[in-house]
């Protein structure tokens, strides 16, 4: 059925099309119509069920079509109207003619305009100017939310896939409030023709009946007058419909719920108010001559509803206190029986590896109930993490703190604190990506993952700032970024025993041999887990698990050292290293030592609590990194990615003094590059 579904509305289109020039008979009207009024009634109930407006996109084209159909079945009833007059057979005419208005074409004309204007200048008018004002905006803030959108994917919190879907959304809802701006006027052209054919069929029908049938201004009035009354009702009821729809559509946001839930919970929210109220109405009930017995009900009814919703809100507010004692296990009661045993114990020691502490002023962030995604960010966090570094995290702890500003959080790592940063959720974050000039005006700060220099912004400063070639982007993706990056400078220490425990049950899932072949057998888990933590200190992903167990057996029962073990490990993951050296070009863009540097670094290498360092005078040290930056600057100034090369006996301690100074740049030995690799020597230091 519903392969045929897009012929059955192209067909009944053209249908609408042909109603206009070809006649139909009574019964067929009347059928026609009652479907004009069903379809009406459908779409209102539907409207009042949405959640979100997009949810019926096609909204604005059934208001099109609707419209053309009713103006269809006004000209085809207007024909069997004048044509036939008294002996007009359309039953749903006649019965609104007669039995809604009770025979009398004057009230018939009363309730057909006061319905014209209700629609016209209260509905219509209103929800034009909403659909204006939501089209405006929504347009406007298009550009934010695709940097929104690109934000959360750099920062990995959301896939290619959940990427498109959202920048689809946005084109989706922009288009579709477009549409609905353009609608409206459809609406409003609506009523106003229901009026002009009104005001035509009824002179039109006295000239007929007065010349061309001999009847007197009074039986020709009461018989077209009253049938084109009763027209006009039959046209502007399910108009009425179609309009309500459409100011419903356009002045409801997103919401989790249908429109009967929202109105109810929320006019329930304050029980005092339904109180305050119950009691006024039985007030006036009894002491004016307002109806007593429709009153008390009433307002007994009221009562009896904010009765039920103060127990409601009662025990919401206990199980929401109950919730917020036991957030975090560490809340304590007056006069409780003092710690000491193993179980009050184990609540107070921390076994967090990551937590986050937010102000009170950012928890609508983390409450999913207020529309806060910051958990759900937070959790994407961890999955990028995993994919990146092959580094699993245990669950990260989100919890609120007094001793924070409102709008502070702070990020701590096996219970130290290492990043700290206030965000404003109700501003943007204009970052200067170093080439912008002007200033913002707005509260300056430095963006916390990168230090770039940055001003918090109104969101009616967001295109001034994009049009300066700021960065603009919303404070969950500040916070999202920040933590990302803290994760993964500090990746080797969240390498735990439980996170070491993790890797290991992962990788026994699909080789359990390996596993059981190197841990206890040829080394102890902790040293197997300090190898892996230096190799995540050089961002050396693990995700390559087994070959670098493998690589931990062949050399394990050769030397227990861990500088050795780690230099083994990082030749066998030579493939992985080479690809991640490389430039957009294809090629490995090199700094490298002269062989003198090399011969007088390696003389001074020596062996200190299992890390090879320099000995050598720092002066002598401080001129060879600094050569070595302004070799990696030209290189970058060219656009491509610079690595620095050494041998494999040297490569470790150059790169304990090269990073402190300069993060981020990879030290790589000439045995970690694959055969294949394009290799071009860039500067050459000599010091």
């Amino acid at each position: 059925m519903s392969k045929y579904n897009d012929i059955f509305v192209a067909v009944g289109v053209l249908f609408i099309i042909l109603l206009l020039v070809l006649p139909i008979p009574g019964w067929t009207l009347d059928l026609l119509q009652i479907l004009d009024i069903t379809i009406s009634i459908l779409v209102l109930l539907t409207t009042m069920y949405l959640k979100k407006a997009i949810d019926i996109s096609s909204f604005p084209t059934i208001v099109l079509i609707l419209t053309i159909y009713r103006v269809a079945l006004n000209v085809a009833s207007t024909r069997l109207i004048l044509l036939e007059g008294k002996n007009f057979d359309g039953h749903v005419i006649r019965a609104f003619g007669n039995f809604v208005v009770g025979g009398n074409y004057v009230v018939g004309l009363v309730i057909f305009f006061i319905i014209v204007v209700v629609q016209f200048v209260v509905i219509t008018k209103g929800a034009e100017r909403i659909a204006e004002v939501a089209a405006r905006f929504t347009l406007d803030a298009m550009p934010g939310k695709q940097m929104s959108i690109d934000a959360d994917y750099n920062a990995g919190i959301i896939t290619e896939q959940e990427a498109r879907s959202r920048r689809d959304e946005v084109r989706r809802e922009a288009d579709f409030y477009g549409a609905m701006d353009g609608s409206s006027k459809f609406v409003r052209g609506d009523a106003i023709s229901g009026i002009i054919i009104v005001f035509i069929n009824i002179v039109g029908g006295l000239v007929i009946g007065v010349i061309m049938h001999h009847m007197s201004i009074g039986s020709a009035a009461q018989t077209y007058v009253l049938l084109t009354v009763g027209d006009g009702l039959v046209t502007q009821i399910p108009a009425l419909l179609m309009s309500t729809s459409s100011g419903i559509i356009v002045s409801r946001a997103a919401s989790a719920h249908s429109l009967g839930q929202d109105i109810v919970k929320e006019l329930s929210g304050e029980p005092r108010a339904l109180t305050i109220t119950g009691v006024t109405i039985l007030l006036l009930g009894i002491f004016t001559p307002l109806p007593t017995l429709s009153m008390i009900f009433i307002g007994f009814t009221t009562l009896i509803w904010g009765y039920v919703a103060s127990r409601v809100t009662s025990k919401e507010k206990t199980a929401g206190e109950a919730v917020a004692s036991g957030r975090d296990g560490s809340s304590q009661i007056a006069g409780a029986a003092p710690m000491n045993t193993p179980a009050d114990m184990s609540d107070i020691i921390s076994t967090d590896t990551v937590e986050v502490e937010i102000g009170y002023g950012l928890i609508p962030l983390a409450d999913k109930s207020q529309g806060g995604d910051l958990l759900d960010r937070v959790t994407m966090v961890r999955k990028q993490i995993a994919y990146e570094l092959g580094l699993v995290i245990s669950p990260i702890r989100v919890r609120d703190s007094v001793l924070l500003k409102p709008n502070e959080y702070i990020i701590k790592i096996v219970g130290s604190e290492v990043a700290r940063y206030e965000i404003f959720p109700n501003r943007l974050l204009a970052m200067n990506p170093g080439v912008v000039e002007e200033k913002m005006e707005g509260i300056p700060t430095k963006e916390p993952a990168f230090g770039l220099e940055a001003f918090w912004i109104t969101e009616e400063q967001r295109e001034k700032a994009r049009g300066l070639g700021y960065t603009v982007v919303d404070a969950p993706s500040v916070f999202a970024t920040h933590l990302t990056e803290v994760l993964r400078n500090h990746s080797s220490e969240l390498l735990g025993r439980r996170e070491m425990e993790m890797l290991i049950d992962g990788l026994r899932q699909k080789i359990p041999s390996l596993v059981d072949e190197l841990i206890p057998g040829i080394m102890k888990e902790h040293i197997g887990r300090r190898v892996l933590q230096r190799l995540l200190e050089e961002k050396i992903s693990l995700r390559n698990l087994p070959l670098i167990f493998e690589s931990l057996i062949e050399h394990g029962e050769k030397t227990s050292s861990i500088s050795e073990l780690v230099k083994e490990v990082r030749i066998s993951l030579k493939r992985q290293i080479s690809e991640s050296a490389k430039s957009e070009d294809g090629y490995v863009h090199a700094v490298a030592l002269s062989q003198s540097l090399e011969e007088k670094l390696s003389e001074s290498t020596i062996v200190s609590e299992d890390r090879k360092i320099f000995s050598i005078n720092p002066d002598m040290m401080s001129k060879i990194v600094d050569s070595i930056a302004s070799s990696l600057k030209k290189i970058m100034e060219k656009g491509n990615y610079p690595v620095i090369m050494c041998s494999a006996s040297i490569r470790e301690a150059m790169a304990r003094y090269v990073l402190k100074n300069i993060p981020k740049i990879q030290v790589v030995a000439y045995e970690e590059m694959t055969d294949d690799v394009k290799l071009k020597i860039e500067e050459i230091v000599n010091v």
